[in-house]
C-alpha cells in the first residue's frame, strides 16, 4: 500500500462536479473568514488520520515575530520595478563573480548568497537605511561578506562603479579592482565596516549599536534615528561566535540594533 499511495495524487479524479463543490465551498468560507477556513481544513486533516486515511503530517509550526501575509500593509514603492531591478542586480552579480573565473580560474566568489537575499538588500536599500546626509544621521549596516558581489552590482546601476571595476573583481595586484569582501582599508571609499571573519560582524555591530546608545545617553551626540543593521547567514549563526555578544545586546536593551538573518539553508 505505502507505493501505491506514492502515486495517488497522480489518479484522474473520477468525480470532478464533486470535487468542484467541494473547492467552491472552501471558497465561500475563505471569502467569508480566511481564519475559520484555515480552521476547518485542520479539524478535517485531524478528523481525516482518525479515520485512518493516509495524509502527511502537519509538521510545520507557526512563526514567531511575524505576521500572517493578509495582515500585511501596503507596499509603499513600485513592486514591479523593484522586482525588475533585483533581477538586474542579480544577474549582474552572478555573471561578474562567473567572469572573473573564466578569467582567472580559481579566483572564487560566491553567487547563491547575494541570489538568495537581494530581496532583503533591495528593500533596506530603497525603504530603510538613512544615508550619512540624513537629518538625524546614517545608519550603520553591516553587510554579509559573500554577499558583496551584488552590492557591487547595485553600485554599478547607480553609476558608482564602472565595468572595468566590475571585470576587475578580486583582482587587486596590478590594477585597482573590487576587494572579495567589504573592508574599508581595502576600498576606503567604498565599504565602511569590515565584515568577513567567524563572528567579526555580529560582534561589531552589536558594539557599534552599544557605543551610539552611550554617545546619545551622554549627550555627545543625539543617535535617537541611527540604526545599526547586521545582515547574517543562519550558517553563520551557528558559531558561537556569532552569538557571543547576544546577552550584552539584551542586557542593555540594544533596540536601535536589528540582525537581519538570511535563512537560505545554505549550512
Amino acid at each position: 500500500m505505502r507505493e501505491f499511495d506514492a502515486f495517488k495524487d497522480q489518479l484522474p479524479d473520477v468525480d470532478p462536479d464533486e470535487t468542484e463543490e467541494w473547492l467552491a465551498a472552501l471558497d465561500d468560507v475563505i471569502d467569508t473568514s480566511p481564519a475559520r477556513a484555515g480552521f476547518l481544513l485542520r479539524r478535517i486533516m485531524f478528523h481525516a488520520r482518525k479515520r485512518r486515511i493516509g495524509l502527511p503530517s502537519m509538521v510545520s509550526t507557526h512563526y514567531i515575530n511575524t505576521i500572517a501575509p493578509d495582515e500585511e500593509p501596503y507596499f509603499p514603492g513600485d513592486e514591479d520595478l523593484e522586482r525588475r531591478i533585483r533581477r538586474l542586480i542579480r544577474w549582474n552579480a552572478a555573471v561578474m563573480v562567473s567572469r572573473a573565473n573564466k578569467h582567472h580560474d580559481g579566483i572564487g566568489g560566491h553567487i547563491s548568497t547575494y541570489a538568495s537575499s537581494a530581496s532583503l538588500y533591495e528593500v533596506g536599500f530603497n525603504h530603510f537605511f538613512h544615508g550619512p546626509n540624513f537629518s538625524g544621521g546614517g545608519d550603520h549596516v553591516y553587510f554579509q561578506g559573500h554577499a558583496a558581489p551584488g552590492i557591487y552590482a547595485r553600485a554599478f546601476l547607480e553609476g558608482r562603479i564602472d565595468e572595468d571595476k566590475l571585470d576587475r573583481f578580486r583582482q587587486e595586484a596590478m590594477h585597482p579592482g573590487l576587494s572579495s569582501y567589504p573592508h574599508p582599508r581595502l576600498m576606503p571609499e567604498f565599504w565602511e565596516f569590515p565584515t568577513v571573519s567567524m563572528g567579526l560582524s555580529p560582534l561589531n555591530a552589536i558594539a557599534q549599536a552599544r557605543f551610539d546608545r552611550y554617545l546619545h545617553n551622554r549627550g555627545i551626540k543625539d543617535t535617537s534615528k541611527q540604526r545599526v543593521w547586521a545582515f547574517l547567514g543562519d550558517g553563520e549563526m551557528d558559531e558561537p561566535e556569532s552569538m557571543a555578544a547576544l546577552t550584552l545586546a539584551s542586557r542593555e536593551g540594544l533596540d536601535n540594533l536589528v540582525f537581519v538573518v538570511n535563512c537560505n539553508l545554505q549550512r
